[in-house]
């Protein structure tokens, strides 16, 4: 018979502890998220032609060309470079959010990943 409060197999009453873990856990996730989604990540290419900001929320915010740069008979060129400028700055944000993760999370892979289980 297994003790009041308690799992049989031996994980007494330390469910409350985990429970409220896992709680505060989320609320640090949370305001970790609210606070990267007020944070801007710039990225250039080009040797700087075009610089790219994009918000936390994962939104193109800025996108500044020098004017040497808008060549009418090389768009290519230009799309390229602001396509390459766009994927540096979410690359950062994305690395951003991922270190801000790896902290709350001590390192576990994020939820889901890395429990024994």
């Amino acid at each position: 018979m297994a003790k009041k409060g308690g799992f049989p197999g031996g994980m007494p009453g330390n469910m409350n502890n985990l429970m409220k873990q896992a709680q505060k856990m989320q609320k640090q996730m949370e305001d970790s998220n609210k606070d990267l989604e007020t944070k801007e990540f710039t990225a250039t290419a080009g040797g700087g032609a075009v610089e790219v900001t994009v918000s936390g929320k994962k939104e193109l915010t800025k996108v500044k060309l020098s004017p040497e740069v808008v060549d009418p008979e090389d768009i290519e060129m230009l799309e390229d470079l602001i396509l390459a400028a766009t994927n540096e700055a979410l690359r950062k944000m994305e690395e951003a959010t991922q270190s801000q993760m790896s902290k709350i999370t001590g390192g576990l892979g994020g939820m889901g990943g890395g429990f024994p289980f």
